[in-house]
């Protein structure tokens, strides 16, 4: 291939991702567009620019306050903390259970281990919301219904199965010979879980964390369901409250959409090394 042949190339395919990350950010920006726009119905045009650019709608978002009994409350600070403690106690979570679980599923024979699997894999075949009658019942008989660890008990029921099924490919993937080295030269078996596979298994452990914490920081219908203080509303159903049956501030939504996103992308960010080697779980030398 001739050198301008390699440029036409490179070219090419450069205007084709640069097509693509267009396309996938034209929304984005419509959304901040709307969140910045100081005309109540701002009109439609093909370039996402704000009219009348304004900080108004992010400060009416972040500066929501509640007064009960003469007492002021940051009510968006406290919606915030509800759902990065909701979020982040799922995770933990999901990973405390199916480290051990995946691991015993990947490593050892015993009764049960295939009804186990078909088992959980059968969990994952419903939707969350068929559960939400169960779970209100069952929640209202513990006496948790509108607290942050009733939400956390209901977001681990479909947390944990798919984290058992993500972690079970990581150990599989880790070579067996390697712990037996481990076990040769005097280590336990939990010594050498410990010590070999546990470090190896950190971008893909990293990953189902994530995945975990994203499920559970964006679901709305559970947390709808189970929730009915504003003082323990998550962010997403804190975003649903400016949508009303007879009118939409969709201004104010659009705002609060781009402050809820905001720690998502920090972790995303901080988690990218992580995220790129546990998507390649499974390239192991030996």
């Amino acid at each position: 291939m001739t050198s301008h042949n390699r440029i036409g190339v490179a070219i090419a395919i450069h205007g084709t991702l640069l097509a693509a990350v267009a396309f996938a950010l034209y929304p984005v920006l419509w959304v901040a567009a709307l969140a910045f726009s100081g005309t109540p119905s701002p009109e439609p045009s093909i370039w996402p620019v704000p009219n009348d650019p304004t900080l108004a709608h992010l400060e009416h978002v972040l500066g929501t306050t509640r007064t009960t009994d003469g007492d002021t409350e940051w009510l968006f600070g406290r919606q915030l903390f509800n759902s990065l403690v909701v979020a982040s106690a799922t995770a933990l979570v999901a990973i405390a259970v199916a480290i051990p679980a995946a691991y015993a599923l990947a490593r050892f024979q015993f009764l049960g281990k295939t009804a186990g699997v078909r088992g959980l894999l059968a969990t994952q075949m419903f939707p969350a919301v068929a559960s939400a009658i169960p779970l209100y019942l069952i929640l209202e008989a513990l006496q948790l219904l509108n607290t942050r660890s009733g939400l956390v008990l209901c977001y681990a029921t479909t947390a944990v199965p798919f984290a058992i099924f993500q972690l079970r490919a990581a150990f599989e993937a880790i070579p067996v010979d390697l712990e037996e080295a481990a076990m040769v030269d005097g280590a336990t078996r939990f010594g050498a879980f410990v010590r070999v596979v546990l470090p190896l298994a950190k971008p893909a452990i990293a990953v189902t964390a994530l995945f975990a914490f994203m499920s559970a920081y964006n679901e709305f219908i559970l947390a709808a369901t189970l929730l009915d203080d504003a003082r323990m509303f998550t962010l997403p159903v804190m975003l649903q409250r400016f949508i009303g049956e007879y009118d939409a501030q969709w201004e104010a939504f659009a705002a609060g959409a781009l402050v809820v996103s905001l720690p998502v992308m920090a972790l995303f960010y901080v988690a990218q090394r992580h995220l790129v080697a546990g998507l390649a779980t499974g390239g192991i030398k030996g």
